[in-house]
């Protein structure tokens, strides 16, 4: 039986950790315990926990509490590990990245995709290293990007192909079936790439001089939900541009 520790947050990784959870006879392992930055409120991570009687904690040097950790599993997780942290997993320590890979280390993925004009996107589940979404591939899931997307289409498309991902690619480590492919490997046949979570801010700012597909391509990319919308300046002031499937049409007034 392998021990396992997961690490995770937001809706991948609490759909990740169920299945995790599903499968634990299954594939003969035992959840030692879940990290994660949510507190207990209703339908978080940690209330899920809760329910299903698997402790959770929330600094990252308390993996130390723990003697016999076979696997480490993040998903979505806040904080980048330590060597120190990654060396606490006897076996593997493993990230699913929402991301293709070398392509998009870091962050903003999905909005650069679309600004890039990518025609290809894909989630990656790769072994934890020291560096940001460096470590060699152990597999990946590749689609098209349909013509027109928007950034939360493409998400929803990623988040997919994760839950897809993740589900594959657990039951292989599980079984010890898997293989670790350097990402210098991909160097010649894929372009490299890291981002800042900061970028996004400097790409927001639309020129309305710009053509109207490169216009369209960056609202597309940059309207986020819950994050402020691209915009241009017009008489000193803001004027946010936001595609109209993110808004309701107001009714007409009784």
């Amino acid at each position: 039986m392998k021990n396992v520790v997961y690490l995770g947050s937001k809706k991948i990784g609490q759909s990740c950790l169920e299945f995790l959870i599903q499968s634990l006879d299954t594939l003969n392992l035992n959840l030692l315990a879940v990290f994660t930055k949510e507190t207990g409120m209703p339908g978080s991570l940690v209330e899920f926990c809760a329910e299903h009687g698997v402790q959770t904690r929330h600094a990252l040097d308390a993996l130390e509490d723990f003697e016999d950790i076979d696997l480490i599993i993040s998903v979505q997780h806040h904080q980048i590990l330590k060597k120190s942290h990654i060396d606490r997993a006897k076996e593997l320590a493993v990230n699913l990245h929402m991301a293709p890979l070398p392509e998009y280390r870091g962050c903003n993925q999905f909005s650069l995709a679309i600004i890039n004009g990518d025609t290809e996107f894909g989630v990656t589940l790769h072994r934890l290293e020291p560096g940001i979404d460096s470590g060699a591939i152990i597999d990946e899931i590749r689609f098209p990007v349909p013509p027109g997307v928007e950034v939360t289409e493409l998400y929803q498309l990623a988040y997919q192909s994760s839950i897809e991902l993740f589900k594959r690619g657990l039951e292989n480590i599980a079984r010890d079936n898997y293989t670790l492919t350097p990402q210098e490997a991909y160097r010649k046949s894929r372009r490299s790439g890291f981002h800042l979570r900061s970028e996004i801010e400097t790409l927001k700012q639309i020129d309305l001089d710009w053509d109207a597909e490169k216009i369209d391509r960056y609202i597309r990319a940059l309207s986020m939900p819950g994050f402020e919308p691209p915009y241009t300046t017009i008489k000193g002031k803001k004027v946010f541009l936001v595609p109209e499937s993110l808004y309701s049409k107001p009714t007409s007034a009784l």
